[in-house]
């Protein structure tokens, strides 16, 4: 049987992402006579997407496991902590928890830096699409996409659903000083974006609507300079002038939520996007990635034996994604039904908006929710009795529906 501890242990991650390089960190700390090397099919400095988010939470997280990546993070990142929502020429703004923003490019700079310094190896332009022979632990975090996940499908028992609506990630110039929403009506239905700043300089930019006012404006069948600039003219009132820019091969797509039954395999286990996805509207894509990382770390550092280990990540992580993954749920769905939203006052419809993790709210009147939960924020009795009722009644709710449909 194949230790993990008392041993020297030969790691191979598949996938230089901020999960496989994350890992790779926290083992090499833990052991520095494992020899861990990462893989990365695309060349050096090469990276999609542009900035990411996370919340203070991760950070105390980061900081607990490796406090160099950790402080090296916190001080390339720009934060904000106010949210603002645009409807039409209406504007609200709310001020929340502290959220921080920081480039993809950026961040895989300073994980990568960090790991070559703990003596990990980094292989660019560097593809496994098999395990390779010799390694007593292979992880695959190579994404949605993974192919070693995908070789092994039926075992892990993979199932990808598609969102409804489309969207495409972009970048601006335009600097956003806080959590940015803009909803625009069209003559073909609404459309909307989620603007974050990630640098001094840049924005990310997501952009989202139903698949009838994509058409409708003729997005299906634009090509990415017209795309770019119907987009400009829509969203003018926010980007200021700013122009809305595209990763190359950078197109409108529906959102795969991926799942997997089981996440090892022998000595191949599953890591981040390769094991699991959840809706971008909820910001939480990086961090799960990383508190994968976090979990397979303090599983192989806890138990002596491979098989026990990988059991023991999969246990947790799959528990600790419960409640993250009807969120996103709902949140998709909250914008794929936003036209039962959009048309409350904006005050009211952006308390709704941060309301949408919740499996009450498509089934109660949005003026009776705001109501209840403007008074449940009052009383504590009430937010007891919300927290109690709110995913049993939803449950009910969603039965009964169903059964209607059959």
């Amino acid at each position: 049987m194949v230790t993990v501890r008392g041993v020297r242990v030969k790691v191979v991650c598949v996938g230089g992402g901020p999960a496989g390089l994350y890992l790779a960190i926290l083992l090499k700390r833990q052991d520095p006579s494992r020899d861990i090397t990462v893989h990365e099919r695309n060349p050096q400095g090469s990276t999609y997407g542009w900035g990411v988010t996370y919340w203070r939470g991760l950070l105390d997280k980061l900081q607990a496991h490796d406090p160099a990546s950790a402080r090296a993070i916190e001080e390339h990142s720009v934060r904000w902590s106010d949210g603002v929502a645009h409807v039409r020429d209406l504007t609200t703004r709310h001020h929340g928890d502290e959220g921080f923003g920081i480039g993809r490019h950026r961040l895989l700079d300073l994980l990568a830096t960090r790991a070559r310094a703990l003596g990990v190896r980094l292989e660019y332009e560097s593809e496994l699409t098999e395990p390779p022979a010799g390694a007593d632990l292979v992880v695959a975090a190579d994404g949605v996409h993974s192919a070693l996940r995908t070789r092994r499908a039926a075992h892990f028992g993979t199932r990808i659903t598609s969102g409804r609506n489309p969207y495409i990630w972009l970048g601006t110039s335009k600097v956003f000083d806080a959590f940015t929403f803009a909803f625009t009506e069209t003559d073909h239905g609404w459309i909307w974006a989620y603007g974050y700043g990630y640098s001094g300089d840049h924005s990310t930019c997501v952009v989202e609507c139903s698949p009838e006012t994509f058409t409708g404006l003729g997005l299906d069948r634009a090509d990415e300079g017209e795309g770019l600039a119907l987009l400009e003219k829509l969203f003018a009132g926010v980007l200021d002038g700013h122009p809305l820019t595209a990763r190359t091969g950078a197109s409108w797509q529906t959102f795969r939520t991926l799942t997997n039954e089981t996440w090892h395999d022998g000595n191949l286990v599953l890591l981040g996007d390769a094991a699991h996805t959840t809706h971008y509207s909820i910001g939480a894509g990086t961090t799960l990635a990383l508190e994968d990382a976090m979990c397979l770390a303090d599983a192989l550092r806890a138990h002596a034996a491979l098989p026990d280990a990988l059991a023991a990540y999969q246990r947790r992580r799959q528990a600790e994604l419960l409640s993250v993954q009807s969120a996103a749920r709902y949140s998709a769905q909250w914008y794929e039904n936003l036209p039962r939203y959009v048309h409350l006052p904006p005050h009211r419809m952006f308390a709704l908006l941060g309301q949408r993790h919740s499996p009450l709210l498509p089934y109660v009147p949005p003026q009776l929710y705001y109501g209840l939960d403007k008074a449940a924020g009052r009383l504590e009795a009430l937010r007891r009795l919300k927290r109690w009722l709110g995913p049993r009644a939803a449950r009910a709710l969603h039965a009964r529906a169903a059964a209607r449909r059959d």
